[in-house]
């Protein structure tokens, strides 16, 4: 049997055992907090909603930055749920080198449900056999697994699922322009990735793919769910004002005007929609051009001290 058999049913066998766990969200992340605290505390909260859902953690292994929070945001949410701890929510999969660079008596590793993979290559099929796949601002490793995954999926070597990318501080808003390019420019396929600013977002759209979320094997009905999904969020994110609106209680909304409304409800829901997904989009697009201002501004200042620093040195 070679390496790509052996992969393969290893593989399988992972997969088949997460189906009978439930919906796993697999997240890469930074092991690095970054410079504002936001980041960490909005992927602790990440955690949180995780296990609100009854969903089950996947990730890399990492007791620090982004990903040790969103760990520690999912331990802190089940411990509450559970008064005795039997199943781990917390799956990690690493190699043994990687595992290695741990410390043994860390608290928040000894929690946690390691599986070794021979490789990276194995490592990375393993963890794509979630049901959800979550991106939160992380460096090159986050970017590097961004890009396998799409490049996956694109390819037909991964089965069309959900991507989210987790905008904290519109931290992907490039990425996003610039995947969008690439599919505008004809190089990719669109990938539809559902953005979601924050954790309270990120709850309203587990809980729809919760709700609604099918194991499909047909890729086209699965990028089509998707695409619904994103087009229909803004307005979910609207109507939820606070705690005492439950996702649940709109779709019955939308559901008793589809099957039961006038042509003028129809209509009418159709335009709330609408407003909804436009008013978001004008919205991320009036922060995009804020943080390009800024970037504008860095940019002109680095050349004003380059300028000053050539002159100062004679080169003027």
């Amino acid at each position: 049997m070679n390496s790509s058999s052996q992969i393969d049913d290893v593989v399988d066998s992972f997969f088949e055992q997460n189906n009978e766990e439930g919906l796993r969200v697999f997240v890469a992340g930074g092991s690095r907090a970054g410079n504002d605290p936001q980041y960490v505390e909005e992927a602790y909260n990440l955690g949180k909603q995780i296990i609100k859902m009854d969903f089950k953690l996947d990730f890399g292994l990492s007791n620090s930055g982004i990903m040790g929070a969103v760990a520690r945001g999912v331990f802190d949410g089940w411990n509450k749920k559970h008064a005795k701890v039997e199943d781990s929510p917390v799956q990690a999969v690493t190699t043994k080198a990687y595992y290695d660079l741990y410390p043994q008596d860390d608290e928040l590793i000894k929690q946690i449900n390691v599986r070794f993979a021979s490789t990276l290559e194995e490592r990375k099929q393993k963890l794509l056999n979630a049901d959800f796949v979550v991106f939160a601002p992380g460096g090159v490793g986050t970017l590097d697994e961004l890009a396998y995954d799409c490049v996956a999926m694109q390819d037909g070597f991964l089965k069309k699922k959900p991507f989210i990318l987790f905008n904290i501080n519109g931290y992907f808003h490039h990425l996003v322009e610039y995947l969008k390019t690439m599919a505008a420019e004809g190089f990719a396929d669109p990938v539809p990735f559902i953005v979601v600013d924050d954790s309270k977002e990120m709850g309203i759209v587990f809980r729809l793919l919760k709700l609604r979320y099918e194991k499909l094997k047909h890729s086209k009905r699965v990028y089509g769910a998707v695409r619904q999904l994103i087009y229909e969020l803004p307005y979910f994110i609207k109507k939820k004002v606070d705690n005492s609106v439950f996702v649940e209680h709109i779709i019955a909304e939308m559901e008793a005007i589809d099957q039961n409304g006038s042509d003028e409800e129809k209509q009418e829901l159709a335009n709330e929609i609408e407003k909804a997904y436009l008013e978001k989009e004008i919205e991320r697009m009036y922060e995009r051009l804020a943080k390009s201002g800024r970037d504008t501004s860095i940019v002109s200042d680095k050349l004003t001290k380059l300028k000053q620093r050539k002159k100062k040195n004679g080169v003027l």
